[in-house]
């Protein structure tokens, strides 16, 4: 039971959390970049403009990932699981 394999188990899960998360805020602040661009060439001041394509994309973007999100968090908890004699003992 080293520090070092809770280490290796803090980092993983912290890479597996920045995975999911990019997976769903980068497509959102894309449109959300493209939209402000838009706002900015026609002087368009509305809010509700740049929040509903964000909200829809990001929708979108949960419902198109979410058995991979779901398969990857089911892996790495099945790894977990796996791992708990060598944290153990």
């Amino acid at each position: 039971m080293s520090p070092e394999v809770f280490v290796d188990i803090f980092r993983s899960a912290l890479w597996l959390v920045t995975v999911l998360v990019s997976a769903v805020i980068l497509p959102s602040l894309t449109i959300g970049l493209v939209v402000a661009v838009f706002q900015a060439a026609t002087s368009i001041n509305e809010q509700t403009l740049s929040f509903l394509p964000r909200l829809l994309v990001t929708l979108g973007a949960l419902a198109v990932g979410a058995h991979w999100g779901f398969s990857m968090l089911m892996d790495f908890f099945f790894e977990q699981v796996a791992q708990i004699q060598q944290v153990i003992g």
